[in-house]
């Protein structure tokens, strides 16, 4: 229920999501492709990448350092550079980026397209899965966020299901480069024995062994709910048998196994 609960609301981001234009803000690093232009000299005109060390190669000019400079910082250096040199009188510069490759998030594990992903401006946890196509079938409820601020590495996990039924948006985190996003696989429970549909299945929070027995369409003709046991590993990974009632709350990888009636 959650499950499709979330990936509706995902589906509604993809809706309203789209490709963000690069924020003027945003510094320009290495790799970032940028198509620059000068008022009234076409000859001028360069598509051009930064730099690893942050530079470009600009007519005239020559060598400007622009790794870190916003766009519009950016076009008022070349401007300044091509005035103060004595090259035009004014120089109206116009700077746009068309690959963004220098501010990147990585949004990894149960997501329909993880990989790398350009952020441009204020980007969220959000943001990014909806980037990503949302969280797979097989995706869980939370999501481990892992960022790097003041040279610290900071781990949290969101609990993206809880925080939409909520509406409460505070751990929604915003992202900035480097910052990764993984979506950590839906715990399962696995039943065996006189069952419809014996195997392995999404656990969600709080179910029990009568939930459990539902979600496996019911006792088979010779099944019973008398004596139902559950295989179940301890903190020591130690394996325990437990005599289980209905209302018995599940565990991460429980396997239940339903007997044959003896009458």
């Amino acid at each position: 229920m959650k499950l499709r609960f979330y990936q509706s609301m995902v589906a509604l981001l993809l809706a309203i999501c789209i490709v963000p234009a690069f924020a003027a803000d945003t510094p320009l690093g290495a790799g970032d492709a940028l198509k620059i232009s000068v008022f009234g000299n076409p000859d001028l005109s360069l598509e051009t990448k930064v730099s690893d060390a942050g530079n470009i190669t600009f007519p005239l000019i020559g060598n400007v350092s622009v790794g870190g400079l916003s766009t519009a910082d950016a076009e008022k250096k070349i401007s300044g550079m091509l005035t103060d040199g004595g090259f035009l009188r004014k120089a109206e510069v116009n700077i746009m980026v068309t690959e963004l490759q220098s501010q990147m998030v990585s949004v990894l594990g149960q997501v329909l397209h993880p990989g790398r992903y350009a952020i441009s401006g204020k980007r969220n946890v959000t943001d990014m899965l909806a980037a990503a196509g949302g969280v797979s079938p097989e995706g869980g409820d939370t999501a481990t966020v892992i960022r790097v601020r003041n040279g610290k590495t900071i781990k949290q996990v969101v609990n993206l299901v809880e925080m939409i039924h909520s509406a409460d948006m505070k751990s929604n985190l915003d992202l900035s480069n480097g910052d990764m996003v993984y979506v950590d696989r839906a715990p399962k429970f696995y039943i065996y024995g006189e069952v419809q549909h014996p195997g392995g299945y999404r656990l969600e929070a709080n179910m029990t062994v009568i939930q459990a027995l539902s979600v496996g369409g019911g006792l088979t003709p010779r099944g019973t709910e008398r004596g139902l046991r559950i295989k179940r590993r301890d903190a020591s990974g130690n394996e325990q048998m437990i005599d289980a009632k209905n209302n018995e709350v599940l565990q991460t990888d429980d396997v239940v196994y339903v007997k044959e009636s003896l009458f």
